[in-house]
């Protein structure tokens, strides 16, 4: 289970809050370098891969109390790192499998993953003794998508076989199961009694209450962006890579591989805000020509809340890192008009330091900590050399006084 809330609400004497002047400070404390395994050499007359650039971490996930950060790679491999040390813990390989989108489950020893190669199974792994504790068949493709519940044991995996699977880490069947007309996004809202599901292609977001998940969705968002149409005629589609609840169930934040993500109400489905100024990560390199149709980028999770739901930081394919401030967001009632434009949002700031494409941005859900990764991983914290020395002011300021 979930650690416990604090029961008064408040948070802790030692709590840092969130600021706009804290966020820009961001700075990346550490850099690992050999975060993922170099390409091995060509074989003479083998398919070399060295075109498409290094090797990239695809996914990253936080344990529930922020203590451990987990990475998976292109290199077919799990990292495991301490936040509070900022060391690197243990490398586990999963050759035979492949490795993508793993995550931990209420026990920091254990994690949720999807195979790349083999077959399309999800594996639940002991980071402990390295060994699998279950298999959860039922995928006839690859899963794109995987997401636990916040409350439970219960988890949701959307796969390119245009399902959705609902499962429990005791049981090795899946306990439920939706037909899409396309490969799905999945998405728990923080008390895991609502999920998300994007359906790409179709531009359509369906909301499903978790305990009448075989229902029809009770509500179903359409996102289309008017704006578009000012860049292109016909408009390019919008392809979702990630859906992510607020942690006040207020707003929903839609992943997309293009040059812009997009802000939701949660509530009656308008599309409010449009959060622009980066480059998208669809491409594997800034020189690569952008394809006709969009598609996702090797990574679905270059943007993320931080866990107070006052910003949202993003990666871009030229490494800086993009803060948006969500503070202000416009708020809209009656029935959807998908005529109206969204508030168009640029970044607070576009922190550089991270080496090469910023393919997953991730903050500690309980730290003031920013973890981004590509072809390296960086640990970000907030530089207080600046703090110090407002502190010596506001000192002689009362000295004086």
């Amino acid at each position: 289970m979930p650690p416990p809330a604090n029961p008064n609400g408040n948070p802790a004497a030692s709590t840092i809050q969130l600021s706009n002047g804290l966020m820009q400070k961001l700075k990346p404390a550490k850099i690992f370098k050999g975060a993922v395994e170099p390409q091995p050499p060509p074989t003479p007359g083998g398919y070399s891969r060295s075109s498409a650039g290094p090797r990239h971490i695809t996914a990253i996930t936080f344990d529930d109390r922020g203590d451990q950060v987990l990475t998976a790679a292109e290199d077919e491999t799990f990292r495991l790192y301490s936040c509070k040390t900022g060391k690197h813990l243990k490398t586990l390989y999963s050759k035979k499998y492949g490795v993508d989108l793993p995550r931990f489950t209420h026990k920091n020893t254990t994690v949720v993953h999807a195979s790349t190669k083999e077959d399309d199974t999800i594996r639940y792994h002991s980071l402990h003794d390295n060994k699998y504790l279950q298999y959860f068949k039922g995928h006839k493709q690859r899963v794109v998508s995987l997401e636990v519940s916040p409350t439970d044991d219960g988890f949701m995996s959307g796969s390119l076989d245009k399902t959705v699977r609902l499962w429990d880490l005791r049981v090795p069947t899946c306990r439920g199961l939706l037909n899409l007309p396309s490969a799905p996004v999945v998405a728990y809202d923080t008390t895991g009694v609502v999920f998300a599901v994007a359906v790409n292609h179709y531009s359509r977001i369906l909301l499903y209450d978790q305990a009448n998940f075989d229902k029809a969705p009770f509500l179903t968002i359409t996102l289309e962006d008017p704006t578009l149409a000012l860049v292109s005629y016909p408009p390019r589609p919008i392809y979702i890579t990630s859906l992510s609840f607020s942690s006040n169930g207020k707003y929903i934040l839609v992943g997309c591989s293009g040059d812009a993500h997009y802000v939701l109400d949660a509530f009656e489905g308008h599309l409010l805000a449009k959060l622009e100024g980066y480059v998208g990560l669809e491409r594997r390199r800034l020189d690569a020509p952008q394809s006709i149709d969009p598609v996702k980028g090797n990574s679905g999770e270059e943007v993320s809340w931080t866990p107070d739901s006052k910003y949202v930081v993003g990666g871009s394919l030229n490494g800086r890192i993009a803060i948006w401030d969500m503070q202000n967001l416009p708020t809209r009632s009656g029935p959807v008009d998908l005529k109206v434009p969204p508030t168009r949002i640029q970044p607070l700031a576009n922190l550089d330091g991270h080496p090469g494409p910023s393919r997953c941005v991730r903050f500690n859900p309980r730290l003031a900590m920013m973890v981004t990764a590509g072809a390296e991983l960086a640990f970000w914290l907030p530089d207080q050399s600046a703090d110090n020395e407002e502190i010596a002011k506001e000192l002689l300021r009362k000295k004086s006084a």
